[in-house]
């Protein structure tokens, strides 16, 4: 497990050996906000010599206005150009699980259905750290939008080389977890104030996690790529999620913006 609080982490993976006393897990740090951290965990994994079946992109923030480490919305760097890094740095771990193992690697990042709430452009290439324009929901949107784009360039790339690893984006649904922790919006003022009337359409987490297992897990998924997922089906994305040319300049933005090559 790649955690941003290892202590925390400590616990899920005792809570887990309690009832899988089998169970092999190792818990390593990860900031999915920092490059730095994302490269330290990337090289430390890669060092280990493991195999790299599954990665699920499951990091997310929603926030106020706020830079990275590395001076970039936080938004942006959390919840699109870290697990884009991270993706790109294990990705030939991936490819050599796949080919010896003879079996198929799967990608899977967590988008949201806020995907299609976003600044007309979609992605604002040249506007990402402007803060007087800046609206948080429309940020969070956007960088759910790169999620699925990610996925379907990263599709389109991965086919080109003949591998046989697919990558699927989705929407977990309205799940009761502590992702608004930094928001002191109308969001956060819905889920506390609101809770107990909405809570019939709030999902727990072990049902939110059952679209992430679905597409990561499931025979019915195999082959199965570029697809977007919501209730473990294959949903309709936004317009501008499947807009190939968006898909590729994101993909060259993002290599730029993570210095990768």
């Amino acid at each position: 497990m790649a955690v941003r609080k290892v202590d925390a982490g400590t616990n899920v993976k005792e809570a887990i050996l309690k009832g899988i006393s089998n169970a092999k897990i190792d818990v390593m740090e990860l900031d999915l906000s920092s490059m730095a951290s994302v490269r330290k965990f990337a090289e430390e994994y890669n060092s280990k010599g493991l195999p790299l079946n599954i990665l699920i992109n499951n990091a997310g923030v929603v926030t106020p206005f706020k830079l990275s480490q590395d001076n970039i919305e936080l938004h942006f760097a959390t919840n699109h150009l870290g697990h884009f890094l991270l993706t790109n740095l294990l990705l030939e771990t991936m490819k050599r699980t796949s080919r010896e193992s003879n079996r198929e690697g799967r990608i899977v990042n967590l988008s949201s259905m806020c995907h299609q709430y976003v600044y007309r452009e979609g992605i604002r290439f040249d506007k990402i750290n402007e803060e007087s324009s800046y609206y948080k929901y429309l940020a969070y949107g956007q960088s759910k939008l790169a999620n699925v784009l990610h996925a379907n360039e990263l599709t389109r790339r991965l086919k080109a080389e003949g591998l046989e690893i697919i990558a699927n984006s989705l929407h977990p649904g309205s799940i009761q977890t502590n992702i608004v922790r930094f928001d002191n919006g109308i969001l956060h003022y819905i889920v506390k104030v609101l809770g107990v009337f909405i809570i019939p359409y709030i999902k727990t987490a072990q049902q939110g996690a059952a679209t992430t297992c679905f597409v990561a897990l499931h025979p019915q998924v195999k082959g199965v790529s570029g697809e977007y997922f919501a209730d473990c089906n294959i949903a309709k994305p936004s317009n501008q999620a499947k807009d190939a040319d968006l898909a590729s300049k994101l993909w060259d933005f993002s290599l730029s913006m993570t210095n990768l090559k």
